[in-house]
């Protein structure tokens, strides 16, 4: 989704509804993937404090962002862990599928064991992509309800806050300046935000070709 896009939502009459709908989506659903979570917020952030805000637009209040975003995170993160939880076992049996085969059990595994349970839970939540899969992988590997919702609540918390708030404070001190190269600097945001998952992938492809 490239900034033009995000502009276009968040100069909207639906734009909160839309910003929570996408949070909720991203860490629930595990096959809708690479939403931009991360830059929603950050780019939420700037337009509640004016920053790419067009004449006449709906303004966004940055409190009801800053309240209402991790709510989704939380509930969207508890129903992505619970259609783990319940199906995970029978999506994952088919060893001729391409995305659910055992195989996706044993490396989601691999994850939580290296990471331990928070810490897997706590990282995923900021890394495209395993954000839409950090969630069903804790209920497949049959994370406690209660200990994954105690992690999941510190994780949209600190999830959410910390990128709204960059966002706002930033549009803020330097709002004129962002203004003037927003579209560039979202776009180090989302090189940024991709950067960590395309560093695991080829870990784990040399890993692989290690062990051949």
């Amino acid at each position: 989704m490239s900034f033009v896009n995000i502009s276009s939502i968040l100069n909207s009459n639906y734009a909160l509804g839309i910003v929570l709908l996408i949070i909720f989506i991203e860490v629930a659903l595990p096959l809708i993937i690479g939403l931009p979570g991360d830059t929603l917020l950050i780019t939420a952030g700037l337009f509640a404090a004016g920053v790419g805000v067009k004449p006449n637009s709906p303004h966004i209040s940055i409190w009801a962002v800053a309240i209402l975003t991790p709510i989704a995170g939380f509930t969207g993160s508890e129903v992505g862990h619970f259609l783990g939880w319940k199906f995970g076992d029978f999506f994952f049996q088919k060893k001729n599928s391409k995305f659910f085969n055992p195989e996706k059990i044993l490396l989601a595994e691999k994850w939580v064991k290296k990471y331990g349970h928070g810490k897997a839970i706590f990282l995923g939540r900021f890394v495209p992509v395993v954000r839409g899969l950090i969630n069903p992988v804790s209920g497949i590997t049959k994370i406690p309800f209660k200990t994954f919702a105690f992690w999941n609540l510190i994780t949209s918390l600190v999830w959410t806050q910390s990128f709204i708030w960059i966002g706002y404070l930033a549009g803020k001190t330097i709002g004129s300046w962002i203004e003037k190269y927003l579209t560039y600097i979202i776009l180090v945001v989302v090189i940024f935000s991709v950067t960590p998952i395309i560093l695991e992938i080829r870990k784990e492809m040399k890993s692989r070709k290690n062990n051949k």
